[in-house]
């Protein structure tokens, strides 16, 4: 009978927890909804020069002494909300160094991912009210896309949900304007790009005849002859006779006439191509002859990829949305640079396959020929590995699961859902075929597993296989790839503000293990897509521990400046300090010392990359700094992706990597970065970090084989003149490459906005040296507005051209092919009643409105406006179907 009471009575006290659980998780349920529904955030940048104006920045850690206010602002648009179990996360790419409120906290958890929690002194989100939270915050924010997206509210045993007015890409609808607060310094002598100084920028571009641009070519040529006649293809079509290109090359070319309206037809216009490396002086893929006459076109190349190449210049000559033309010429032509590539990191956020194959299709348009494919990342493993299955359903995911045991805690505005890019991956068949793809438009695919820093997604993803499998009581098994010693203690920070489980182990036999194991399986669906790997990409940037650099100081030392961070520098490790395995390596003298580590590595790695039958290996340059030279590494060439800031000393840094042996891919920030704004402007998405802006001009005008030579064409991230000189040889670029990371890029519309008109102006640098470029001369001094070394008044008719022909022809293309390029926003200013306007590409159509944007009209000529109307201007794509940001005139 006892027994049978202890049941009765068990069973009712377990009907009343569950009972107890499920009103409370209904409660808790309701309050994240009435949150996500009834709030709105707004987030408002108050001082980005806070230092200035007596916050003492340095005692609060800030990084280089640097700090700014702002202020959170949620407004309760219902009914008051009293309950306080709850907690709103959000992204912020800025750490919160204070927060000046006694109603709230807010922690960091982990990257960029915050949570906002009421103290006991919050009392209630007033009914129709407004309460604010004061935050002072690390560096500056000088742009709207600082602001990330999709806050979300939690509480126990609810599900999370997205604070409505937050889910969105328009960053204005919970961003304030920036305004004034665009500036990084006091002394920032940037220009804010209004109508009026987009105008100015624009006046020295005037706009060209089409027979000016009859027989232009991009990317230019290296010599070309164009001749007197227009050959018609509207009615006959072309014959391809391309027997010596492979059939799979040969779809490609004919698919892309058909797309420019051009039928093949036997009885059309013959291009008949042949081999003959003879007929070239110089060993150089992708070289070629061609001869476009009245009655054929003929090309002689030197390899497969010359003929793929000539047939692209035919392409480029047929205009869009036209009747399809080609003009007679001669053309005498190779590659500048082996390597022309383009960098796509895939980590942060992630872009679809059908976003990578328009990306490759353009670059095959403009003789892009490297797609450095960055594969993983801490917020994200994004390539399906057989017998791994967690680092793509924990490591490819996101969503809100604080143990991280079934995904990767949000980041980068994903929100507490997977529905997102921030999650998804490259199914195995995906891969194989974007290598496919790929090779059929002679594109090499270079994948890169970032290692041993910038590995959290993998790390956390291998932790989670490792508890599964002690659970299953596999210890041997659990143990072959796990990527960190549960000895280390170390106390890190990486850049974007992850810990010590953002490093690999570089000190495991199971770290090296893992290496193996994933360059096997990717080596092993390039095989299968016919593009055995040529290139294998270690990655290896930023492996240390910021609040070690040069921004910071110790707390203790004797003499501190306001301008740098003070912390307690003894609580700072660097990565894997205090692992027993790394220890172990240093004391048997395998290694010099712990930051020695990530060069030790990378050689350990090239030694698998070779056994793999792979002789070249890639890097960010930082990655093997501490590697005596090219030749300390086991495979036969090392390349390295330069990416130092020119004004900081990358014009003289680079000699160094070069006259180590290493091949030298220019990559720099300050130039070929395109997640940088395209202009001055916090309506503009990008980072600022390194330069202001990277615009087509800019881009155009950068001298990759001549870097001191920029200094007379382009000023520094404030907008002051630098100057610049090489101290040792040269021996040259191996080649160009331009990158989009995607931390805050997370749509693939967005992707294209950043990547495109600007990958033209790279695959023209990358393909071809311009008359005003100079040659290298060692100890020459250059500086803007002082020395005369570059032919300005070349350079600026060679821009002319270029812009002309993006503007006139181009865009059209990119029209066509359904890219979501952007469109740049028209100068104008008022002239003596007048309304003047102008663009940075002519030929694109500009508007203008007099009622506020509720109409519009075509800019053809100055038109006279009553000053007193509020008069707006944007643009128009060439197809008609999209128009840029429009401004008001002030």
């Amino acid at each position: 009978m006892n027994s049978l009471k202890t049941t009765l009575l068990s069973g009712v006290i377990t009907a009343l927890l569950s009972t107890a659980m499920s009103t409370t998780a209904v409660a808790s349920q309701a309050t994240v909804d009435t949150l996500s529904q009834q709030l709105k955030v707004n987030y408002h940048v108050i001082d980005n020069h806070a230092a200035n104006h007596g916050v003492d920045c340095s005692s609060l850690g800030g990084d280089w002494g640097a700090c700014n206010k702002a202020t959170i602002s949620l407004t309760n648009d219902g009914p008051a909300i009293t309950d306080n179990n709850w907690a709103i996360y959000f992204s912020s790419i800025r750490m919160i160094l204070a927060v000046e409120t006694d109603q709230f906290t807010i922690t960091h958890l982990t990257g960029d991912l915050h949570k906002i929690e009421p103290t006991e002194k919050f009392t209630a989100f007033p009914e129709k009210g407004t309460i604010e939270i004061p935050i002072i915050g690390e560096y500056w924010q000088l742009s709207e896309s600082d602001v990330i997206p999709r806050w979300y509210v939690t509480s126990e045993g609810a599900k999370p949900k997205v604070i409505n007015n937050t889910n969105t890409e328009t960053l204005s609808d919970f961003v304030s304007p920036i305004g004034q607060q665009w500036q990084r310094t006091p002394d920032d002598h940037n220009v804010l790009m209004t109508p009026v100084t987009r105008f100015e920028r624009n006046a020295d571009v005037q706009k060209l005849s089409a027979s000016t641009l009859r027989g232009q070519i991009i990317p230019t040529p290296t010599h070309i002859t164009v001749g007197k006649t227009n050959i018609a293809l509207d009615k006959t079509g072309v014959n391809l006779q391309l027997k010596s290109l492979n059939k799979a090359s040969q779809a490609v070319l004919s698919k892309q006439f058909q797309q420019l309206g051009v039928k093949l037809s036997d009885k059309g216009y013959k291009i008949q191509a042949s081999i003959d490396p003879t007929q070239f002086e110089n060993t150089v893929s992708g070289a070629y002859l061609l001869n476009i006459s009245d009655k054929q076109a003929t090309i002689t190349a030197y390899d497969e990829s010359g003929i793929f190449y000539a047939v692209e210049s035919i392409l480029s000559l047929i205009p869009a949305g036209e009747k399809p033309t080609i003009t007679t010429a001669e053309i005498n032509d190779a590659p500048r640079f082996d390597y022309r590539g383009i960098m796509l990191d895939t980590g942060r956020n992630f872009k679809s396959k059908q976003a990578v194959l328009k990306l490759l299709d353009q670059m095959s348009h403009y003789k892009l020929n490297k797609f450095h494919f960055h594969l993983s990342d801490d917020e994200g493993w994004r390539i399906e590995i057989p017998d791994l299955p967690e680092l793509t359903s924990v490591g490819g995911q996101r969503c809100h699961d604080l143990s991280e045991q079934s995904c990767l805690l949000p980041q980068l505005g994903s929100g507490p859902d997977s529905d997102n890019l921030g999650s998804g991956y490259f199914s195995r068949d995906d891969y194989i075929e974007i290598v496919k793809y790929a090779k059929d438009r002679f594109i090499e695919v270079i994948p890169e597993i970032d290692m041993p820093a910038h590995a959290r997604a993998a790390i956390i993803a291998m932790e989670a296989r490792y508890n599964r499998l002690m659970a299953e009581g596999k210890t041997e098994q659990a143990n072959e790839f796990r990527l960190v010693d549960p000895t280390d203690t170390s106390n890190t920070t990486t850049v974007q503000f992850y810990d010590r489980r953002s490093y690999l182990n570089p000190c495991l036999d199971s770290s090296k293990r893992f290496v193996d194991k994933i360059i096997t399986e990717i080596a092993k669906m390039h095989s299968e897509a016919g593009q055995p790997i040529a290139v294998w990409h270690f990655g290896g940037d930023e492996a240390k521990n910021i609040r070690l650099g040069n921004g910071y100081q110790d707390i203790n030392a004797e003499e501190k400046v306001t301008w740098k961070g003070t912390i307690d520098q003894s609580k700072e490790d660097h990565p894997w300090a205090k692992s027993q395995a790394c220890q172990a390596l240093v004391a048997q003298g395998t290694v010099h010392d712990i930051e020695h580590l990530p060069s030790y590595f990378a050689i350990e790695v090239s030694k698998i990359i070779k056994d793999h039958g792979i002789n070249n290996m890639q890097a960010w340059q930082d990655g093997v700094k501490y590697a005596e030279n090219a030749q300390s590494f086991a495979v036969d060439q090392v390349r390295l992706n330069f990416w130092d800031t020119l004004y900081w000393g990358g014009f003289d840094s680079a000699n160094d990597w070069a006259n180590k042996g290493y091949q030298v891919i220019i990559s720099n920030p300050d130039y070929v970065y395109f997640d940088f704004p395209y202009e001055i402007n916090p309506k503009e998405h990008g980072y600022y970090w390194a330069t202001r802006f990277n615009d087509e001009r800019k881009i155009f005008s950068f001298a990759p084989n001549n870097l001191p030579q920029n200094a007379e064409t382009s000023k520094d991230r404030d907008g002051n003149v630098f100057n610049a000189k090489g101290t040792k040889d040269w021996p040259g670029s191996y080649g160009l490459s331009a990158q989009l990371w995607s931390e805050i890029v997370r749509t693939d519309k967005q992707m294209e906005y950043m990547m495109y008109p600007r990958l033209l102006a790279v695959a023209e640098r990358a393909w071809h040296q311009s008359d005003w470029e100079t040659p290298y001369v060692k100890d020459r001094e250059y500086k803007l507005g002082e020395t005369q070394y570059v032919d300005q008044t070349t350079l600026l008719n060679d821009w002319t051209r270029f812009a002309n022909l993006i503007g006139q022809r181009e865009l059209a293309k990119l029209d066509l092919a359904g890219i979501n390029y952007r469109l740049p926003i028209p100068g104008a200013k008022w002239v003596d009643g007048k309304l003047h306007a102008n663009i940075a590409f002519p030929g694109l159509t500009i508007e203008y409105s007099l009622d506020k944007g509720k109409t519009w009209l075509t800019y053809s000529q100055d038109v006279t406006v009553n000053q007193q109307d509020q008069v707006m201007v944007r643009s128009r794509a060439a197809d008609g179907k999209r128009t840029s940001r429009a401004e008001i005139v002030e």
